[in-house]
């Protein structure tokens, strides 16, 4: 392998690439538009993906790597992008998974996300969930919506990321940015952190365990507003999963506290387009209202995607309507779609 790490990174993002994988035996292998390509045809070598591992990895996370045989952090190439990697062994060996993050951050409109979504992004308090697989977009629907926040009103915003993704300047908003490692422990220790800081907007880019969720939940109900993601695949299941999370004998405090502070959930997935090169997100998304709280806190979430079907006029819908509504205008093919369709 000739080229530097620089050198493939920067190609990827001309062949507008969303994620290099390197590892062993294999040629670079980049998704683009959400396929895999091969990209040249010499196999990398052990040696080749520890000298590239060497060329971006930060100095202070080396014993890091060692130690726990993986790492996450970000890189970043001046005039190029912004990089999240994650190096690890396999068949011990280094492999390393990095995706591709833009330094300019996209508009909620320019990623063609519901309107609805700028009300949300101005709520004073509460909980919004932004959910959906790996891959779907979440870091990026996120950031578009901090940098509306940072756009419209004056609000003191504090992030909790694992790797910090997109850089965020101080337009009217003050927005700062902790990464996990290296300015704060932990989601949890950070989110405690946060509530001693003065915030009226904390983002946590993961809420992984019963901690982090707990203390988000507190947040909330505290008069901050919180946004955090999930791996769920829709809102009736991000609900489910967080009330899953606690113990027995805590889960029905916790569906009371929930049905109070949730606002919203918005679950994405990412489409190949059909009239162009590109993908688009497809959405479903939830509302708190009296009747989904009633849901909630009646153990009753299974109902939750008849009120989607029925509440459009408030900005609610299902995956299902907008991937038709993608399909009806043409933006995506009935082969991309027909996962999400049922049968009618």
């Amino acid at each position: 392998m000739t080229k530097s790490m620089n050198q493939l990174l920067a190609e990827a993002m001309n062949l507008e690439a969303s994620d290099i994988h390197l590892t062993i035996g294999k040629p670079p292998v980049l998704r683009i538009h959400g396929e895999l390509v091969t990209f040249g045809e010499t196999p990398l070598t052990p040696e080749d993906t520890k000298n590239m591992v060497n060329e971006v990895l930060p100095e202070n996370l080396q014993a890091k790597l060692e130690e726990n045989r993986e790492v996450d952090f970000s890189y970043g190439i001046p005039g190029v992008s912004r990089f999240r990697l994650n190096a690890y062994y396999q068949r011990s060996h280094l492999s390393i998974a990095i995706r591709v993050i833009n330094i300019a951050i996209p508009t909620l409109d320019e990623i063609a996300m519901p309107k609805i979504l700028k009300s949300i992004s101005e709520f004073k308090q509460g909980l919004v969930l932004v959910t959906g697989p790996t891959g779907s977009g979440k870091s990026t629907t996120l950031a578009a919506m901090i940098k509306h926040m940072n756009d419209h009103v004056k609000k003191h915003i504090i992030t909790l990321e694992d790797p910090i993704e997109y850089l965020h300047k101080h337009r009217k908003s003050i927005v700062d940015q902790r990464e996990i490692g290296s300015d704060t422990k932990s989601f949890s220790a950070g989110l405690r952190a946060a509530l001693r800081q003065d915030p009226d907007v904390i983002l946590v880019g993961e809420m992984r365990d019963l901690d982090t969720i707990a203390t988000a939940i507190t947040a909330a109900e505290t008069g901050h507003l919180v946004l955090g993601t999930l791996h769920t695949s829709s809102a009736a299941a991000t609900i489910d999963r967080i009330i899953d999370v606690f113990p027995p004998s805590q889960q029905s405090q916790i569906r009371i506290q929930l049905a109070s502070v949730l606002s919203s959930i918005v679950s994405q997935r990412l489409l190949k387009t059909a009239n162009r090169p590109g993908r688009v997100a497809a959405t479903e998304i939830l509302m708190n209202n009296y009747a989904v709280a009633n849901l909630i806190r009646n153990e009753k979430i299974h109902q939750i995607e008849s009120v989607l079907q029925t509440s459009r006029a408030e900005g609610m819908h299902t995956l299902e309507t907008s991937v038709r509504q993608l399909l009806d205008n043409s933006i995506i093919d009935y082969d991309e779609a027909r996962t999400y369709l049922k049968e009618r």
